[in-house]
């Protein structure tokens, strides 16, 4: 079944702006109500936020929906996505959502969901959600059975717990120095508490959100202010969340950002050192540098590619049996502690390998020498410019100027109308006339339909959602 409303990380859209507008979201609770619908016991939904504006709208919408179909709700307010997860899998409940629209800036939002498992729904059931809301009218439970509301008040000191857990024991961060951004999101209050509770001396930046301020030079994305800071407070590292906070970016101690890419091979080497990589293999997505790849192959360790989307990402672990994967924009899925990505616990694995070592961020974080990578972002209107000729035409022949020693991924975003155009390898010269002519094709095919805004260059953070 094709998804409509469901993108690759939940539902996105403009705040009050269709899908974003608390009758849809209304709409949608009931639905997800009637599918999740399994017994007669009562139903329980754990629904938190990020800290948008947008939130205190979409947040009693979906609430009225879920009580609506006599289920009861659980409001944990602004914390991480991946917190939610583990809150619905730790108070069993049958449903977990996120109101956010993760790294996007504040005027959009999202609603991603959770199945009691503490796992982002599959693309089928997503499918048979939009069936559901499509078919309509849904059964609605009698006034004697509605649901109840209620705020869960220790919700934030679980989820410190929970990430502290997962930092090798007899370990401490005594004597580092650690900047961590907030982007004025879901993290806000837990991050800088997790790391000064292990002892850190820490330094949060943008951390006063004001729902409007959100990822908004800060965060994973724009780590420019936390690199820095780094510099400025002469800190070991830096650790940059986004507004959800399931993905991080590092800086080290001289202020050299690492990606994704870096922190899982970092931490694929750690577990391969102790025998704990699990099926001796890492999962990432077809955006991760080929550099990340020869580097596992030295090692012995076998890279498996997915999709663009975390998700993807944790099926396929799933699947093999995996214990490590994740994106270049980091998000990092350790799932020997968590069922999603998680910015802080895979920052505290980043710092264990720092105090067992005795070394310094910058000798430990780099792990690989990245092969030249360039990605732009194509905004477009209406239309599917991928699927025409002269795309299709420009694609292969950039295919064939990069040759075997070259990768170009072309992609719709999932989350944006742009479409992310990547190429790597050795030639930085060739790589550049290659994106720009494809580039070129998409915006003369776009341009067809409506006027659209040119390309813009994307760093390597920037690639995924």
């Amino acid at each position: 079944m094709a998804r409509k409303l469901f993108g690759t990380d939940g539902i996105r859209g403009t705040a009050n702006t269709e899908p974003m507008t608390p009758e849809t979201a209304l709409k949608v609770a009931m639905a997800v109500g009637e599918c999740f619908h399994n017994g007669t016991h009562k139903h329980l939904v754990v629904i938190g936020k990020d800290t948008r504006l947008s939130g205190y709208m979409l947040e009693p919408a979906l609430t009225a929906g879920f009580i609506t179909m006599g289920m009861d709700v659980v409001l944990v307010g602004p914390l991480p996505t991946p917190a939610i997860a583990m809150l619905t899998r730790s108070l069993r409940a049958d449903i977990g959502v996120v109101i956010s629209a993760s790294h996007n800036p504040f005027a959009d939002n999202g609603i991603k969901l959770f199945g009691r498992d503490g796992y982002k729904l599959s693309d089928d059931l997503e499918a048979t959600i939009e069936q559901t809301l499509e078919a309509g009218p849904m059964r609605r439970a009698p006034a004697g059975e509605l649901g109840r509301a209620k705020r869960l008040e220790d919700a934030g000191g679980r989820y410190i717990e929970f990430v502290k857990q997962s930092f090798p024991k007899g370990l401490r961060l005594d004597g580092l120095r650690v900047v961590v951004d907030c982007a004025h999101g879901a993290a806000y209050k837990v991050a800088p508490t997790v790391f000064w509770e292990l002892g850190a001396e820490v330094f949060p930046i943008a951390v006063s959100p004001d729902g409007l301020n959100i990822n908004r030079d800060c965060g994973a994305l724009m780590p420019e202010q936390m690199r820095r800071e780094v510099l400025a407070r002469r800190a070991d590292i830096g650790i940059a969340l986004d507004g959800d906070a399931d993905r991080l970016i590092v800086a080290d101690e001289r202020g050299v950002i690492l990606d994704g890419d870096q922190v899982m091979a970092l931490i694929a080497t750690t577990l391969a050192r102790g025998d704990r990589l699990a099926g001796g293999a890492v999962v990432a997505t077809v955006m991760s540098n080929l550099g990340l790849e020869r580097y596992l192959s030295g090692q012995g360790i076998a890279l498996h590619r997915t999709a663009v989307g975390d998700r993807y990402v944790v099926e396929k672990m799933r699947s093999l049996g995996c214990n490590l994967g994740g994106e270049q924009s980091g998000h990092i899925i350790l799932s020997d502690y968590a069922t999603t990505g998680d910015g802080l616990i895979a920052a505290l694995q980043v710092l264990a390998a720092i105090v067992e070592s005795g070394r310094r961020a910058s000798e430990v974080g780099r792990v690989f020498e990245p092969v030249p990578q360039l990605l732009r972002n194509v905004r477009f209107g209406n239309g599917q410019p991928l699927q025409s000729r002269e795309v299709q035409r420009a694609i292969a022949a950039g295919e064939a100027r990069l040759g075997a020693g070259g990768r170009l991924v072309i992609r719709n975003s999932g989350t944006e109308p742009l479409i992310r155009v990547m190429a790597q390898g050795e030639d930085e010269a060739l790589l550049a006339s290659v994106v720009e002519d494809i580039c070129e094709a998409i915006l003369a095919v776009a341009r067809g339909a409506e006027a659209v805004e040119p390309p813009v260059q994307a760093t390597e953070w920037q690639a995924a959602e």
